[in-house]
């Protein structure tokens, strides 16, 4: 992994460590090894290093392309090994992209709403994960996010900010032959966002929150 992903991830774990009110949960399911595609919930922009930090293996992350035309953030797409993918339409070449490094066993970050939730709560994502988990049989790994959409830079790492990092039970898609319809990535879809959805407090979950607990509160 290159040197600038190496640096955020000790200095992010370092601030974790030392002064952030920091939990992380579920390590003892991460995978030993790739291919493996981690999902999860888009807080804050201090939610990608979060997860490095969080997870013993380095993470290709997939971005959006918007960012790597924002003035302070493009630079740290391409120094922190992410690729970009634009969510408004099938992007082939960014599909062909992420099924080529899960075949070489790598571990690809996605977050499926395509941008962070100003609010804090689950949005409607976008099907261009479950057609890559679909395509590849790759295990994937849920995780929910909480705390961070309190942290917009880095100096709120330092502050009295509680931030937990939810790690699931991964679990596998049925690989797919052939082209597949609306229907079926919508569903997979769906239940993907679900098990991200479980890993949070119903005050997270969004439009992805439980019916039961919807009535129940």
């Amino acid at each position: 992994m290159n040197p600038f992903y190496n640096a955020m991830t000790f200095l992010m774990k370092l601030a974790l460590l030392l002064v952030a009110k920091w939990q992380g949960k579920g390590r003892e399911h991460v995978p030993p090894r790739g291919p493996i595609i981690i999902v999860s919930n888009h807080l804050s922009m201090i939610d990608p290093p979060l997860l490095a930090a969080s997870i013993p293996h380095p993470i290709v992350y997939m971005a959006k392309e918007e960012l790597s035309h924002h003035p302070y953030l493009g630079w740290a797409v391409g120094a922190y090994g992410a690729f970009t993918v634009k969510w408004e339409r099938v992007d082939r070449q960014a599909m062909r992209r992420a099924l080529g490094m899960l075949k070489q066993g790598k571990v690809l970050g996605l977050f499926l709403e395509g941008s962070r939730s100003r609010k804090g709560q689950m949005r409607h994502a976008h099907p261009g994960t479950a057609l890559i988990a679909l395509q590849s049989g790759a295990a994937i790994l849920p995780v929910g996010i909480t705390g961070s959409e309190r942290i917009q830079s880095l100096r709120h790492v330092f502050s009295s900010t509680h931030t937990t990092v939810n790690i699931g039970v991964p679990f596998q898609l049925e690989p797919a032959e052939g082209r597949m319809d609306r229907e079926e990535l919508t569903k997979a879809t769906e239940l993907i966002m679900r098990r991200i959805a479980e890993l949070l407090p119903p005050d997270y979950q969004g439009v992805y929150r439980s019916p039961a607990v919807a009535r129940a509160s």
